[in-house]
């Protein structure tokens, strides 16, 4: 009988908790974070924007073009310049209705801006907006 119960403690001291199912679950959900994410496309430059009280929250599904302080038209962290405005605004259109923001730098030429609005307006963009910073924040 005693070399039984040491034939046992030799089997249960080899025992132990199997982590594969938790490492399993864990890189499921890491799968599905990543997958249910929504990314914002940011324009690639860093724009200082005008301050205005007005400001209001626009929808994050949208195509966002900057307007550097010298003169420059940038979609995508690549400058597309005053003409490659329609055609991307036209392109990005053909899937979904998405609003058109403009991220104008405050030292930026107002002149450009409007040839940018107009342009966006061309492509076939119904809603366009000049993005500020909040004076709230």
């Amino acid at each position: 009988m005693t070399r039984f119960r040491e034939s046992l403690r030799d089997e249960g001291s080899e025992a132990g908790i199997d982590m594969s199912p938790l490492i399993d679950c864990v890189f499921i959900l890491l799968i599905f974070f990543i997958v249910t994410t929504v990314f914002v496309d940011e324009t690639g430059v860093e724009v200082d924007r005008p301050q205005a009280t007005s400001a209001v929250r626009l929808e994050k599904a949208s195509i966002l073009i900057a307007l550097t302080e010298a003169g420059e038209v940038v979609y995508g962290g690549r400058e597309i310049g005053i003409g490659g405005v329609q055609p991307l605004v036209r392109r990005m259109l053909q899937t979904e209705e998405l609003p058109v923001i403009i991220q104008a730098d405050a030292g930026s030429n107002s002149g450009m801006l409007i040839r940018i609005v107009d342009e966006a307006k061309l492509g076939g963009a119904s809603k366009v907006s000049v993005a500020t910073r909040s004076a709230r924040s």
